[in-house]
């Protein structure tokens, strides 16, 4: 049974990988493996298993650039390519330092639980649980949501040679920002890509903390 159970769940994972890879084929093929992996990681410890959708960011990509898709699992749909910020202290157009301080000003990298949307101070936002460990735990405490702001102008970019930068928020272009929230809310899994996440897609208690759920 237990053979059975770790064939199905491998098949899964592959489908998955191979429909973003034909829906989304700017991802690199080793990002969404990754990211696949660490969804799937926290589905088998009961987080998400319902998920629909899957939000995938990577932060090697210069921000003048679209470095954000979501996809919809069920449908088979790709929902958004997007461009989305970095923070200002994690470097200039592509970003080099992350960090899961309050204060820091800079981008966590890994895995990302979604929970309700809110009427915030930057507007329409989505509350993110950080469910790797070492890497986003402290999502909720720092405030790190995903927002609309008028400095995400890919136009602007062009000019001033990168992106607007957040405070460490995966900021987005405001035109997009609800309805993808509301895409996203609820239940479904934001992974961000960047140096030394690898490791997350191998499931493990050393990977995988589930402490913001329990707050």
């Amino acid at each position: 049974m237990l053979a059975i159970g770790t064939a199905l769940a491998f098949q899964v994972k592959a489908d998955d990988v191979a429909l973003i890879t034909k829906l989304a084929p700017n991802i690199r093929p080793a990002v969404i493996e990754e990211a696949v992996g660490a969804m799937k990681c926290a589905q088998s410890r009961g987080v998400g298993v319902d998920a629909r959708r899957l939000a995938i960011i990577d932060y090697t990509i210069p921000s003048r650039k679209q470095r954000l898709w979501v996809v919809d699992l069920e449908a088979q749909k790709l929902l958004f390519e997007e461009h989305v910020a970095h923070g200002q202290k994690s470097g200039y157009d592509i970003p080099t330092a992350f960090s899961d301080r309050n204060g820091s000003h800079q981008t966590s990298l890994g895995l990302f639980y979604t929970d309700a949307a809110y009427p915030g101070g930057n507007g329409y936002s989505l509350k993110l649980h950080g469910l790797s460990k070492g890497f986003n735990q402290s999502a909720m405490r720092r405030l790190i949501v995903m927002h609309g702001a008028a400095y995400v102008d890919p136009h602007a970019a062009v000019s001033m040679g990168r992106l607007g930068r957040s405070w460490g928020c995966p900021a987005v272009r405001v035109e997009i920002a609800k309805p993808m929230i509301d895409a996203l809310k609820g239940g479904n899994f934001i992974y961000s890509h960047g140096p030394g996440t690898a490791a997350l897609s191998q499931c493990g208690d050393e990977s995988l903390t589930l402490a913001s759920l329990a707050d």
